[in-house]
């Protein structure tokens, strides 16, 4: 079978993700045409007020016209655009919705928790091996994390109301944050994690994903110019990477803005992001006994393109 062109996007509560690709719809492999991220942060002050801010809404839209010029220059035979956590439950979500339509011609499809672990399972998992399943997949955004565990199918799910931009705007508000802050937000991200129904305990491979995940593997490594797909598969002890986490979580918002490996965009909620990170891998090493961490650089970007060429 021939390959399917597709244009997967990804709009979460920090960024808007693009992939335009040419997809095997049988093995899933593909070759990438447009790869493109942007800090919008539509979920500024959703967790708060529960709608999207009206300066919100206005970066969003204008990175997807940059988004909508890329699309129509590859034409491909589909377009998906998936909203995730910062969408589900807004007040003014059909002014999202409008804007979205207006500028690719499709509606976006506010998946659920389930449905997005699914599609980051799929594209994170593709070219692992399947003797290291059962995979746990942890995709920290910044609205929510979902926990996936499988191997050859998705076998239990969660969505966790935690991320990097939520825990920022609840409890880091100093700078650098107070141990009563940390303290506070790591009860918060505990007590979500010991009320799950995952049972991490059976992962044998532990796999991270999206943009904080990668942040904090470049920490760990000292990288000092980040390369798109420079990360992907990179395999590293879990205490190296708690001590990245508490290095950034520690800084100053000055001290993380002068890191190399951080996008500008990322420097007000990377302490947040460090700070679940951690509580994730304690989380998982403590029941799983296991002492490694997968980065993986592919995620529900690649689950979403995938998908959308097997429908054609």
């Amino acid at each position: 079978m021939s390959t399917r062109r597709v244009a997967a996007l990804d709009c979460g509560t920090n960024s808007l993700r693009l992939l335009v690709a040419d997809v095997d719809p049988v093995t899933g492999t593909a070759r990438e045409l447009e790869r493109t991220m942007e800090i919008v942060r539509l979920g500024q002050g959703v967790d708060r007020t529960g709608a999207f801010a009206p300066e919100a809404l206005q970066r969003t839209f204008a990175a997807l016209d940059r988004a909508a010029e890329l699309v129509a220059r590859h034409a491909p035979e589909a377009v998906r655009f998936v909203a995730t956590s910062a969408s589900r439950d807004v007040s003014n979500r059909e002014e999202f919705a409008a804007g979205v339509r207006a500028r690719l011609g499709v509606d976006p499809d506010v998946v659920t928790g389930e449905e997005e672990a699914a599609l980051s399972f799929a594209g994170a998992t593709a070219d692992l091996a399947p003797e290291e399943s059962p995979y746990l997949v942890v995709d920290l955004g910044g609205g929510s994390t979902e926990l996936v565990l499988g191997g050859d199918v998705v076998r239990a799910a969660r969505s966790l109301d935690v991320g990097s931009v939520r825990m920022t705007e609840r409890h880091l508000h100093s700078d650098p944050p107070t141990a009563d802050e940390v303290a506070a937000a790591r009860a918060d991200v505990r007590a979500v994690l010991a009320g799950g129904d995952v049972p991490v305990e059976r992962a044998r491979t532990l796999v991270g994903v999206a943009g904080s995940v990668t942040t904090l593997t470049a920490a760990a490594v000292d990288l000092t110019e980040y390369v798109p797909g420079c990360l992907h598969g990179v395999r590293l002890p879990i205490g190296q990477v708690l001590a990245a986490c508490d290095r950034l979580l520690r800084a100053t918002r000055a001290e993380r803005a002068a890191m190399p490996f951080v996008h500008p965009g990322r420097v007000d909620v990377i302490g947040a992001g460090a700070l679940v990170w951690a509580s994730v891998l304690e989380h998982v090493a403590e029941r799983a006994g296991l002492t490694e961490v997968v980065t993986s650089e592919h995620d529900i970007l690649d689950g979403i393109a995938v998908a959308l060429a097997r429908t054609l």
